[in-house]
């Protein structure tokens, strides 16, 4: 992958996804001399990154010698009017806004820009730090189509990229996958807490857990079978695998609360992009 900007990428806010995504940029060929970052103060791994890969990092700017042709967005929702209101006055007519903050709406990023712009809104995972993330996106009318491979191009180095058409379809992309990771922790958390509770040793047992979550992700990527075909295979009639799903699919299983964890996280998405 090489990419070809018309001007600088500008990254705002290099935190966690920041720099990830500065990460998998870097690994697929963009030259660190076409990034400009600002963040007040990353935090000290990220800075330290920069700081190997000569990335200048500004506490605030209020001018470049051309616009950015792209304005990467990663900073925290409840900053991002304070963040892009003075970094709109710097985007030309052909900037690309790529936001990857949880919450913001396009028109809420539109306010800031004084002229029609470009806006896509993504929704990345925390996998993305291992360019093993899968981030979903929805572009504006502004945005033409070489800029929407534009952003895909910059999404996919930290991972795999779907669009949607519709911006409301990111409330419940967020609550599968944004938030997804964090079930997938908890399970570990209690399958290993389930063992000890049937006398494993809690080492052994979140050994036990942690490898088992791992493997079958590995074999769910790359097996060719969908994920029902591979709980059936290991299903054993009258066996030790169908007693436990007895349990995790019955009347209040395991499905039924999955359905609400995503409704409530699908909810609270919507809650916040209103405030």
């Amino acid at each position: 992958m090489s990419f070809t900007l018309q001007g600088p990428l500008l990254l705002a806010g290099a935190g966690k996804m920041g720099g990830a995504f500065l990460s998998g940029l870097l690994a697929h060929g963009l030259d660190p001399k076409h990034i400009i970052v600002q963040d007040p103060d990353p935090p000290a791994e990220e800075a330290a990154f920069l700081a190997k890969h000569g990335i200048a990092v500004h506490a605030s700017i209020g001018e470049l010698p051309q616009p950015p042709a792209v304005l990467l967005l990663a900073v925290k929702p409840q900053v991002m009017d304070a963040v892009l209101s003075p970094l709109a006055k710097i985007c030309g007519p052909d900037t690309l806004v790529l936001s990857i903050a949880a919450g913001r709406r396009i028109e809420s990023l539109e306010a800031h820009v004084p002229h029609p712009i470009a806006v896509v809104r993504a929704m990345p995972n925390t996998p993305a730090a291992i360019r093993r993330g899968i981030t979903v996106a929805v572009s504006n009318a502004n945005t033409s189509p070489s800029q929407k491979a534009l952003a895909s191009e910059i999404l996919s180095a930290v991972g795999d990229v779907a669009w949607v058409d519709d911006e409301a379809f990111l409330d419940p992309v967020t609550a599968v996958s944004g938030s997804g990771p964090a079930y997938v922790f908890l399970l570990s958390e209690c399958l290993a807490e389930a063992g000890v509770a049937a006398g494993l040793d809690a080492k052994l047992a979140e050994k036990l857990a942690r490898a088992t979550i791992i493997g079958a992700g590995v074999l769910l990527e790359q097996s060719n079978l969908d994920a029902k075909t591979l709980r059936e295979h290991v299903t054993s009639p009258g066996g030790t695998t169908a007693a436990a799903l007895s349990v995790l699919m019955g009347p209040v299983g395991l499905k039924e609360l999955m359905v609400k964890a995503v409704d409530a996280a699908t909810q609270r998405g919507r809650e916040l992009a209103r405030k």
